[in-house]
């Protein structure tokens, strides 16, 4: 074996045909998995697809299990790090993985940079990228607001730039487009494991591969060449049938599931699409189903590598990686028996189209229901604005299908009712729609074309036709709506639907309007009903990449200067949190006691805040001002412990902080669904939070407080949040034998001077409580590298 590897490294000027008989005799592969060794992973990387690897691993994984397998098994623990040792038991065992490549947005970027910097290692260890996207804000339109988001944020783009060039990390301009599209168009392949700082990362399950959203710290980990860790995941299946067809598209798909599901009921599991109707559904039709699986808590959710997919490979030009993956089907489809722990069946010829909300992503109304539900709940009947596109339904396909509906319209002399925008997923989808007349279309149908980013779905909105606390809807093609997302009023209703029915809609100008059976009347007075949407899946003329807005980091960046200037109020250095003591946390003063839903939209607002993602102290001015207090229902108003004082949360904490006063929070269900962002765990560490105690966590937040070293609880009987006032004091005991498996003494201590004591629960293992003792992974990485 040894001589192999010598003659492999040593013959850099063989022939293929050379390279591939000496692997067939030294490593008995077969010439076609040689041949795909050469493949790249992407015509930006130099890094082959793994192919190879993962096959062998996953022979040493299925040899142990002695069973059928799971496609997201397959790809799951085939990028274990050690494949013979490693525990593998579903909800119960970590994983330590190796992901084959890194994807970071620039609100996320720029904190996961600053951590990496912190670490003090000269190059990420695996393929790596920045996109700027998400500090556009939708204003006039696309070049306008461009422009001027280069100008405001020039000192962050900077940052990033420099940044990704000295650590080796691509850089993909503002402009460009979101993130998950750039993925799948240059990036994700069948088999991937990839972390993304987002959480519909998962989009990349369009394209077969495991795409996990995480936060910043767990980025760091793999840049680093640390085994990232995971909790062993469930399996859900979801069997499709029959096939998509009318007003039914794919978006109704993960509508419906979220609404069996609920927002909690993929926590800790992957959802993994099979069955017939898998291949009436487009490639990126799947992306937006896998995309938006982050409202249902899932780890990440796949679809089976099929015909679909390669004609998308083929489309955006990796051939190649189309014919690796043909040649590896066994690796990227689940075997006959695949072992799922619940299986929900959808039968795609009779799923009505859906429009989900408001406030929720999982309170699913079918679109002959949604009228009367509407009436029924007295939510605003008349659409105040509609919007497409966003990383979840901003496909070629999606904006053409939209534009058949438009044709139609424009035919009988009608136009949108209502402000009507499009945000085009990416440069290459932007290009295409200009190229093909799919953009003037839009355009005539009184649509204004927005810039390649995130926009109004993350809150990036300059909305001037309502006032705040005015009582409105809005119907998206976004993800997500929760309370003031993408306007920051909480009174907007917002509905997620597809990009289809949110034309429709904003053709009726009325949620009461149903296109499948209702008729509209034309400017001749005549009635008409619209056809069925249709368009192609894939350009006919190719995709057009538009501009160049990659930015390739240099062979050595070490001689790449990035600044931080102290006095700037976007950017800070960080500074090391303080180690654990040693002793319990005792008295410590309850800062909040929240009630109801609370995302990390709650923990940490978006829209105006985005700008400081860069810059701990300044960003944390927005802790939970957006959360209910359970004390007197109101947001951003929490009673001084100390002084007896009402004020603002973020001040409050600042003044326990200032004073040496160790706080917590109380929380409810899935506290920290939403968002991956884990300003929301780094900013209640920094202001003097040490523990978080829930009923239950979502994923992401969850290990995002690990990682800050705060001790997220849950209660061992939900029931005892109500024990719980908040000017109670909260004693975590025993923590100095802190175990894997083993509860948490509590004991509340009343203003009365009675107390009560209960038990909580945790999902800490070892390598993590050596976190919080640490005071954070980043410590604890500093620590180890120290030889401590």
């Amino acid at each position: 074996m040894a001589h192999c590897t010598r003659v492999l490294h040593g013959q850099g000027s063989r022939t293929r045909l050379a390279l591939v008989e000496i692997q067939k005799r030294c490593f008995s592969v077969s010439p076609l998995t040689a041949a795909a060794a050469q493949v790249a992973m992407s015509k930006f990387d130099k890094v082959p697809l793994p192919y190879d690897k993962l096959t062998k691993t996953l022979e040493v994984v299925k040899k142990r299990l002695g069973r059928d397998m799971t496609l997201s098994e397959k790809v799951l623990y085939s990028h274990l790090d050690d494949p013979k040792g490693q525990e593998i038991e579903r909800g119960t065992s970590y994983l330590r993985l190796r992901p084959d490549r890194v994807a970071m947005q620039d609100a996320t970027a720029q904190m996961a940079m600053l951590q990496f910097i912190s670490s003090g290692l000269p190059k990420v260890a695996v393929p790596s990228t920045i996109h700027c996207d998400h500090l556009i804000e939708a204003q006039t339109g696309g070049t306008k607001d461009l422009a001027r988001a280069k100008d405001i944020n020039k000192e962050v783009y900077k940052f990033l730039e420099t940044a990704g060039a000295k650590y080796g990390v691509g850089f993909w301009k503002p402009g460009s487009g979101i993130i998950h599209q750039i993925i799948l168009e240059n990036y994700a392949f069948p088999g991937l494991l990839m972390i993304g700082t987002d959480s519909h990362t998962p989009n990349g399950g369009g394209l077969g591969g495991l795409c996990i959203g995480v936060g910043g710290a767990d980025a760091v980990d793999v840049m680093a060449d640390i085994p990232w860790e995971l909790k062993c995941p469930k399996v859900i299946g979801v069997k499709l049938t029959g096939q998509l067809k009318g007003w039914t598209s794919p978006k109704d798909v993960i509508l419906k599931v979220a609404g069996i599901l609920t927002v909690k009921g993929g926590t800790g599991a992957i959802v993994e699409y099979h069955g017939p109707g898998v291949d009436s559904i487009s490639c990126t039709g799947m992306a937006t189903i896998c995309n938006m699986g982050a409202e249902i808590g899932a780890t990440t959710s796949v679809f089976p590598f099929n015909s679909r997919m390669e004609a998308y490979l083929k489309s955006t030009g990796r051939h190649d990686i189309a014919a690796a993956a043909n040649r590896n089907k066994n690796l990227l489809t689940p075997d006959p028996k695949a072992p799922y722990d619940q299986v929900i069946e959808i039968d795609l010829s009779t799923l009505e189209p859906h429009v989900n909300g408001p406030f929720t992503p999982d309170l699913a109304n079918p679109i002959s229901k949604l009228g009367d539900v509407a009436k029924k709940n007295d939510w605003p009947v008349d659409i105040r604005v509609g919007l497409i596109g966003s990383c979840t339904n901003s496909s070629y396909e999606d904006m053409g299908r939209c534009a058949s509906i438009v044709k139609e319209a424009l035919g009988h002399g009608l136009k949108s009712k209502i402000p009507f925008n499009v945000t085009p997923g990416s440069e290459q989808v932007r290009a295409t729609i200009e190229r093909d007349g799919i953009a003037q279309t839009l355009r005539d149908f009184g649509g204004t074309v927005l810039a390649n980013a995130c926009g109004p779905c993350i809150g990036q909105w300059d909305r001037k036709d309502v006032k705040k606390g005015e009582k409105n809807t809005i119907v998206t093609s976004y993800n997500r709506n929760f309370t003031g997302r993408n306007d920051a009023n909480p009174a907007t209703h917002c509905f997620v639907t597809s990009p289809e029915l949110v034309t429709a809609l904003s053709l009726a100008g009325r949620l009461d309007f149903n296109p499948v059976t209702d008729e509209l009347t034309g400017t001749d007075g005549k009635k008409f009903k619209l056809s069925d949407p249709f368009a192609d899946e894939l350009p006919a003329k190719g995709f057009d990449p538009g501009q160049d807005t990659y930015e390739h980091p240099p062979a050595d960046g070490s001689k790449v200067q990035v600044d931080v200037s102290p006095s700037s109020d976007r950017l800070q250095l960080l500074e090391p949190f303080d180690k654990w003591n040693g002793k319990d946390l005792t008295d410590l003063t309850i800062l909040i006691k929240v009630k109801g839903k609370c995302t990390t939209d709650h923990i940490s607002a978006a829209g105006p805040w985005l700008k400081y993602r860069g810059h701990l102290d300044n960003i944390s001015n927005n802790m939970f001002i957006t959360a209910t207090n359970a004390e007197n229902g109101e947001l951003n108003k929490v009673r001084n412990q100390v002084s007896g004082d009402w004020g603002a949360v973020p001040a409050t904490a600042r003044a326990y902080k200032a004073a040496g006063v160790r706080w917590c929070v109380v929380g409810d269900e899935n506290y920290g669904e939403g968002s991956s962002r884990e300003h929301a765990a780094l900013e209640p560490r920094h202001l003097g939070g040490r523990a978080i105690i829930v009923k239950s966590f979502a994923r992401i937040h969850e290990t995002n407080l690990k990682k800050q070293g705060l001790l997220p609880l849950t209660f061992a009987n939900a029931a005892d949040y109500d024990k719980i006032k908040p000017d109670d004091k909260i004693s975590l005991l025993g923590l100095n034998s802190l175990a894997p498996g083993k509860q948490v003494d509590c004991e509340i201590k009343h203003k009365d001077g009675s107390t009560d004591r209960i038990k909580l629960n945790h999902s800490l293992n070892e390598q993590q409580i050596s976190w919080f003792k640490a005071g954070s992974a980043l410590n604890r990485m500093k620590e180890i590298a120290a030889g401590k």
